[in-house]
């Protein structure tokens, strides 16, 4: 496959050197002559493990070679890779300029080019640069997206002092797209790759890179903290985030990475807080774990936003305890929400079958009274009965029988705090506490006669 990599600096010689190394012949393009100079000498232009031999290596065989000519480039390429730097403003915005630059140029090629062609946005853009770089593209080519070129984002995830290895071995590759011709590319292109390939949505390529360098960062914020206070406590801390590491089932899994509502329960709240309650007793500074539940306590504020954002006064509480099949009320976050919502004189109805059955036969009786006196008298174990008297129904765990809401109940407002479906075509309104755009039913869109204003304090 013939490739074209705009932008000869750390990414894109890895890049070059890589896809050379993988049988396709590169060209690679930059406005500095010396960068391109060094390519057709044979030598990388930037200092990393395992790079030099692969330059000479792909000179030697006439795999790999630069020019300044972005017009050459395109010309002799099926795909352009975009790998430009994105430098950061004082106030954390990005510097777009070069890869606009680059599209313009790209384009400018494109105008004279029959065949169809693929840019690959490869450098980190947050989302919506894709969508511009397309406009930029058709405006400097006069050619349409989707019918002459496309667009494609695949971000890189290389590490400084083994990126060879990290793009030969990637734990995934991900590309997302909204070409097929592109996908069959890439899919081609990364054919002997190891690792899953990913196809996506656009929007979610551009800010994977974001979330995971976000992610690792806090990593390494939350392993300093909890080292310092083994420090204090004079722990071996090591030994202990090495132990923390080898559960794979919650700790180091996709469990707990769900969007979806706050957390609850015994366990969670009490331990998270003894642990702040430590740190401070031993006067370590720990803010990360420190803004765990006022982060936690954002999401139910979040909650009651949504819910009074659709101006209806008859609330269904779907699941009263924190998790499904459970009676379990310590600290269930909806709990705090119904509360909430009674005081600012919404009608409130609560479905939970195990906390009315634990009610009936007293085991959680004396509990649910005295913790929840404005809550126990309308909680019922039947669903029909609040599904008809609510106009929003508000879903908070994920129970099996939720699943047919939407069939069964009909032009209500439905609230999902759990993510119960991953796609929908509900007659009704639907909105996700952090998600959007699952429900096609063009009803989605139909204005809501709203019966009560949001109460502000």
């Amino acid at each position: 496959m013939n490739i074209s990599i705009f932008g000869l600096g750390y990414v894109g010689c890895v890049g070059a050197a890589c896809c050379a190394k993988l049988g396709h012949h590169v060209i690679g393009n930059d406005v500095s002559e010396n960068k391109v100079n060094l390519i057709n000498q044979g030598k990388p232009t930037i200092i990393e493990a395992d790079i030099e031999p692969l330059i000479k290596e792909a000179h030697d065989k006439g795999l790999l070679e630069a020019t300044t000519d972005y017009h050459y480039a395109v010309h002799n390429s099926e795909i352009s890779f975009i790998v430009v730097g994105t430098p950061s403003s004082k106030e954390g915005h990005l510097n777009l300029g070069y890869i606009y630059n680059v599209a313009e140029q790209i384009g400018a090629a494109l105008k004279d080019k029959d065949e169809f062609h693929i840019i690959a946005i490869r450098s980190t853009v947050l989302p919506g640069t894709n969508k511009k770089v397309g406009e930029i593209v058709e405006k400097a080519s006069g050619k349409s997206r989707g019918k002459d070129f496309t667009i494609v984002s695949n971000p890189e995830f290389l590490r400084e002092g083994t990126a060879v290895q990290d793009y030969m071995n990637p734990p995934l590759t991900l590309v997302g797209t909204d070409s097929e011709i592109a996908d069959k590319k890439f899919r081609e292109l990364y054919k002997d790759i190891p690792g899953e390939f990913i196809s996506t949505d656009i929007e979610v390529a551009e800010i994977m890179k974001y979330v995971n360098n976000t992610y690792h960062a806090l990593k390494i914020v939350f392993g300093n903290e909890v080292g310092n206070i083994c420090k204090a406590l004079n722990i071996d801390s090591h030994k202990v985030m090495e132990i923390f590491c080898k559960d794979t089932q919650l700790n180091i899994s996709p469990y707990y990475f769900k969007p979806g509502f706050a957390y609850g329960g015994s366990c969670l709240p009490k331990d998270s807080k003894a642990l702040r309650t430590l740190a401070h007793d031993l006067y370590v500074d720990v803010p990360v774990i420190n803004a765990i539940n006022p982060s936690n306590e954002l999401q139910k504020k979040n909650a009651i936003d949504i819910i009074e954002s659709k101006g209806k006064k008859k609330v269904g509480i779907l699941g009263l305890s924190f998790k499904a099949g459970t009676d379990d009320l310590r600290c269930s976050p909806i709990v705090d929400v119904a509360e909430a919502l009674l005081g600012k004189g919404y009608e409130i109805h609560i479905y939970d079958k195990n906390v009315a059955k634990s009610q009936k036969t007293n085991t959680n009786a004396d509990f649910i009274s005295a913790k929840l006196p404005h809550l126990h008298s309308i909680i019922t174990d039947d669903l029909n009965e609040v599904c008809n008297a609510s106009d929003v129904l508000v879903i908070t765990n994920k129970e099996k029988e939720f699943s047919d809401v939407p069939a069964m109940y009909p032009n209500k407002i439905i609230v999902d705090l759990v993510r119960q479906f991953k796609e929908l075509d509900y007659e009704g309104n639907y909105e996700g506490i952090s998600w959007s755009n699952i429900n096609v039913n063009p009803a989605q869109n139909n204005e809501i006669i709203r019966d009560m204003v949001k109460t502000e304090f």
